[in-house]
């Protein structure tokens, strides 16, 4: 009996390894070397190729990892594949080829501006389990690329650019993990995702300037995404949220221990927002040396962006630290796809724990800390700003307190669409319904004669506990047009004005509590 049972272990034994082996690729995945398929680390013999059959020959044989040892790769465009993780060892460049013919489009689509765009240096197209990894570098050579280009390509450069390469683009693809690497100096935008699903991305080092259009990462359509402790230096937006298309939300995403700097927008959602934007939460990033705007939250071509969360946020020497944008662009990026959408929803928003530093000089002189607004008939709901401390220049004139601000209804979402001056130096929010303003503070280096505060065309406003800052000879602190419901309360302010609050073009419901005015006010509210 016990001989049979050996017996009958070794055939299931022998069975069941039979079975494996006649798996594709079962048993024989291994790690690939791409210098073993003639890739030469040189720096000038063009390895497309050579590193594209590695990563054909490690699909093909279960997956693993392409790997990269030391050396100068020059490369065009690669794919990755299924269960392919590209392996960059220290002292590895991927070197983008600056010959614009070597790379190409897998998945074309038009961007905010207009401009056709999609080619890439790595890309990879409805994959799983994908990856980058280690300390080497991907290396665009955006400049250079971009050298080459314009002495064949006679097109003005706002429609040129588009068909510079991304440096990583990555389409439908699920299980994603890119961590470690340095990716510099990209041709146009720096990594592209698009409708992806599970994605991490931790720990890089992105330098990307040179050329326009160098965004560090943007996340377009994409779920359960977490992208935690990277540094990003960027000639565009740092991190951005897009929606491309409308069939495919940002949803679950997280972001947390950034440090950002950028020369457009650090943390930016809805340049262009045909999808939903909803439970994302941003929190623990350093912004330093940004040139147009910390944070900027818009939803201009039909998306709703609610359940977003932003907490924890120090800037140092930022233009205009805070943008919410709800407009009606209403623009098409993927037009075989989609149609054009309804003006969209922006609501439930919340941004606490913020301590920034403005710039002394903005896109908008004398600087402004935060603009919020809507569109008639389509307001900001439910907007809360909690825990906000704004360093700002200062220097508004009477003059600038009677500023009118474009509606801008149709136009390109950025701060300087509204300018080129707003009549409030804190928070100027127009079209808005249930804002909360709660222990916001500013400082001011200089008097400024403009209101701290704003509101036209607003309903249920709650200003409380907040530190007005002392400046004199102003008309008023705060300005109320055309609101329905106010709580102002609990506030403190320093200086003097004509009125703590002035009102006009009809408010109702007003109440003021327990606010600490000093000496010297008129009225405690001027109609």
């Amino acid at each position: 009996m016990q001989m049979l049972t050996t017996k009958i272990s070794r055939w299931l034994q022998l069975t069941i390894a039979v079975g494996l082996m006649a798996l594709p690729g079962a048993l024989h995945a291994e790690d690939c070397n791409i210098e073993k398929f003639g890739a030469k680390g040189d720096g000038q013999t063009l390895n497309s190729v050579a590193i594209q059959e590695a990563i054909d020959h490690c699909n093909q044989t279960g997956g693993g990892k392409v790997i990269f040892p030391a050396g100068r790769f020059l490369s065009g465009t690669i794919a990755l594949k299924n269960n392919v993780t590209l392996q960059l060892q220290k002292g590895a460049v991927l070197l983008g080829s600056t010959d614009i013919n070597d790379y190409q489009n897998l998945d074309p689509f038009t961007e905010g501006l207009g401009q056709h765009v999609g080619w890439a240096l790595v890309v990879g197209v409805d994959l799983k389990n994908i990856g980058i990894e280690g300390e080497g570098v991907i290396d665009g050579r955006g400049s250079a690329l971009k050298a080459q280009q314009i002495l064949t390509d006679t097109r003005p450069e706002g429609e040129r650019w588009g068909r510079r390469p991304f440096l990583l683009r990555l389409v439908r693809c699920e299980k994603i993990s890119v961590s470690g690497v340095t990716l510099s100096y990209s041709a146009a935008w720096t990594s592209h995702y698009f409708q992806c699903k599970d994605v991490s991305i931790q720990k890089l080092k992105i330098i990307s300037r040179g050329v326009a259009h160098n965004d560090g990462i943007d996340i377009d359509g994409c779920q359960n995404v977490d992208i935690k402790d990277c540094d990003i230096d960027s000639g565009d937006d740092a991190v951005c949220f897009k929606t491309t298309s409308s069939k495919m939300p940002c949803s679950h995403i997280t972001v947390s221990g950034m440090r950002l700097k950028s020369s457009q927008g650090a943390i930016k959602m809805g340049t262009e927002s045909m999808a939903a934007f909803e439970d994302i939460k941003i929190s623990d990033c350093y912004i330093y040396n940004t040139g147009n705007g910390g944070i900027k939250l818009l939803s201009v071509d039909g998306a709703r962006l609610h359940n977003v969360e932003i907490a924890n946020i120090t800037m140092v020497n930022v233009k205009t630290p805070i943008l919410i944008r709800l407009g009606s662009r209403l623009s098409v990026f993927r037009k075989d796809q989609d149609t054009q959408q309804q003006t969209g929803v922006l609501e439930n928003v919340t941004i606490k724990n913020v301590k920034a530093q403005a710039a002394d000089t903005a896109q908008l002189m004398p600087p402004s800390g935060i603009l919020i607004t809507g569109v008639p008939g389509h307001p900001v709901k439910n907007l809360t700003l909690e825990n906000i401390e704004i360093q700002l220049a200062g220097g508004g004139t009477q003059a600038n307190a009677q500023q009118v601000v474009p509606e801008a209804i149709d136009k390109y979402p950025e701060v300087k669409t509204f300018g080129p001056i707003i009549p409030a130096y804190g928070v100027w929010a127009r079209h808005v319904e249930g804002l909360v303003l709660n222990n916001v503070r500013f400082k001011l280096k200089s008097n400024d004669l403009r209101p701290a505060m704003i509101c036209e065309d607003g309903k249920e406003i709650k200003i409380s506990n907040c530190d007005i800052p002392e400046t004199n000879g102003g008309k008023s602190i705060i300005r109320l047009t055309k609101v329905a419901g106010a709580n102002i309360g609990n506030n403190k302010v320093l200086g003097s004005a004509d009125a703590f609050v002035a009102v006009d073009g009809g408010v109702t419901n007003m109440q003021l509590n327990g606010n600490k005015l000093p000496a010297g006010f008129k009225n405690t509210a001027a109609y």
